[in-house]
């Protein structure tokens, strides 16, 4: 059996956007609130966004930050030039994204006249590969990147993923190829350390990428890592997640026992995200969500003002009510460091 606490028009949360999204972004703070930490000074982060043009650079940053339904994005139009946007992201961490367009005459742009405009002050350059289509011509501009990068911002975290991943059925031949590209990139990479991920627009992969991209950039994560292990102490769980409220990308967890499925993560990330949309579509908001079984129960609440908690337990003597209990009497322990 399964609960979900939803709230429609009735409470002034009206629902809509474009693919059936809720009318939030992330990060974006409600009136009406009580008991909020103060807004601290906000931290921007430049973010580069580049491939080959139809490499699925616009509809994955579309998915993640825009509520598109992956079905919407073939409405999507190629980026010309750059197109900015900034993502607010646990309060005062600001994605300032950078979608570069990936057409030849652009990256000629990018590496001659734009070149100090387009690569000074990164933090995190993100590099898309179509996992079929990718030509010399791709892994020869990913090697400029690089080097632009390491002219102008020496410091940058180099995210590399190998894309449409899904149009290749077999999985066996799929991790094969995804091993060929990454060999390819890591050959280009002159040294410098890359994380490498297989990513579709179809399933779960999209969200493992992007929550690691996101990790990188959230200061004193030990500190929050410390507070979760402490809480999942306290509600004696087996696990407690900690996802961001908008993109539901996951932000940190703790365990306590060894669980199975080494990818669960991106795939509740996934599937509440989609049953999101699936609620704006009935003027409503999801807010929380209880799923039980004869193996464990799944607790899965609005936590801080930017953040979701889920909290898992297999111990069956534990009420719901004191879950609960628990993660509201810690939201003021949390309060100040997801305000970064």
């Amino acid at each position: 059996p399964s609960r979900c606490r939803l709230t429609g028009p009735a409470a002034g949360r009206q629902a809509g956007g474009r693919g059936g999204e809720a009318d939030h972004r992330a990060g974006e703070r409600r009136p009406g609130r009580a008991n909020r930490a103060p807004c601290a000074a906000t931290m921007k982060q430049k973010v580069l966004l580049m491939g080959s043009s139809g490499s699925g650079k616009t509809s994955m940053r579309s998915i993640i930050f825009a509520n598109y339904l992956a079905r919407d994005t073939s409405r999507l139009s190629p980026t010309m030039e750059v197109e900015h946007s900034h993502v607010r992201f646990l309060g005062s961490l600001v994605l300032n994204l950078w979608d570069c367009g990936g057409q030849d005459v652009f990256y000629e742009n990018y590496f001659e006249s734009q070149r100090q405009h387009i690569f000074s002050s990164v933090a995190v350059l993100i590099y898309v590969f179509d996992i079929k289509e990718a030509t010399e011509k791709d892994y020869a501009n990913y090697y400029s990147c690089l080097e632009a990068l390491a002219q102008n911002s020496d410091n940058a975290q180099v995210f590399v993923l190998i894309h449409k991943s899904d149009i290749i059925g077999d999985p066996i031949e799929r991790q094969r190829t995804f091993e060929e590209r990454q060999a390819h990139v890591l050959e280009r990479s002159a040294g410098i350390p890359v994380k490498c991920f297989a990513t579709s627009i179809w399933d779960e992969t999209l969200y493992k990428a992007w929550s690691a991209i996101v990790y990188s950039l959230i200061p004193d994560m030990e500190v929050l890592e410390k507070r979760l292990k402490k809480l999942c102490d306290v509600c004696d769980a087996d696990e407690v997640v900690l996802f961001e409220h908008a993109t539901f990308l996951v932000i940190s967890h703790a365990t306590s026992r060894t669980l199975g499925d080494a990818h669960r993560f991106e795939k509740i990330s996934n599937i509440i995200k989609q049953f999101k949309l699936s609620c704006g579509k009935s003027m409503a908001t999801f807010q929380s969500m209880t799923v039980s079984n004869g193996r464990c129960s799944a607790y899965i609440d609005v936590f801080t003002a930017n953040t979701y908690a889920m909290v898992i337990t297999t111990d069956r003597a534990i009420h719901p009510a004191v879950v609960h209990h628990n993660l509201a009497s810690a939201k003021s322990h949390f309060d100040s460091t997801l305000q970064l």
